[in-house]
């Protein structure tokens, strides 16, 4: 059996395989900077994830290192149903851009049994970042046709509102697409984004 750290070896240089140096420059280019970027495509890494399997200590192991592939395999093989809120806490600081964000948000925040909780948490943050995952987490658990209480709805919709008007392009994209889930839940959400909408003038159904 191979210790963690020996299998953390084998895992970065199997990315040299992966590597793709255009996605890589692209990234470069876009101000997307990481100690070490191979450029591996994401079907790629989840291939390599599935391989693996769910894995705790590999999942630690891996964020702990600056390369991207490591950071998103990471998201990949942590178990949601192990991960404890402090750790998950822990991570969102290190969380480097809007890549590892998206990805974090997609292969493990929403699968988490305290997903909704974090999800408000941070929507409601000031740091772009931690809105961006937020509104990615509830998009996903609106889409899974997960309906929030009374208070959640009015929490959501005052957040969304603000995003909306916000200056970052990202978190509007996201807060939008939320949106847009939220109110395929039924008439009566489709009926309440309109109307906050409609009163904060913005108009996008």
């Amino acid at each position: 059996m191979m210790d963690i750290q020996e299998q953390v070896k084998e895992i970065k240089q199997s990315f040299r395989q992966m590597m793709d140096g255009a996605i890589a420059q692209s990234m470069r280019d876009k101000g997307v900077d990481y100690r070490l970027n191979w450029g591996a495509t994401l079907p790629r890494l989840r291939e390599k994830a599935d391989k693996i399997g769910k894995n705790y200590d590999l999942a630690i192991a891996l964020w702990k290192e600056n390369v991207r592939e490591c950071k998103i395999l990471a998201t990949m093989v942590m178990p949601a149903d192990e991960v404890l809120p402090e750790v998950i806490d822990i991570w969102m600081e290190q969380v480097p851009n809007q890549e590892i964000a998206e990805q974090a948000s997609f292969n493990l925040f929403q699968y988490l049994p305290f997903a909704p909780e974090k999800a408000y948490t941070w929507m409601a943050s000031e740091k772009e970042l931690y809105q961006l995952c937020g509104f990615h987490i509830l998009s996903r658990l609106f889409l899974n046709k997960q309906e929030p209480n009374e208070r959640g709805i009015n929490e959501f919709i005052d957040q969304a509102l603000v995003a909306l008007q916000g200056p970052s392009l990202a978190v509007r994209k996201a807060a939008y697409a939320c949106v847009q889930r939220f109110s395929e839940l039924g008439l009566v959400y489709e009926r309440i984004a309109r109307s906050a909408l409609k009163q904060a003038n913005l108009d996008f159904f």
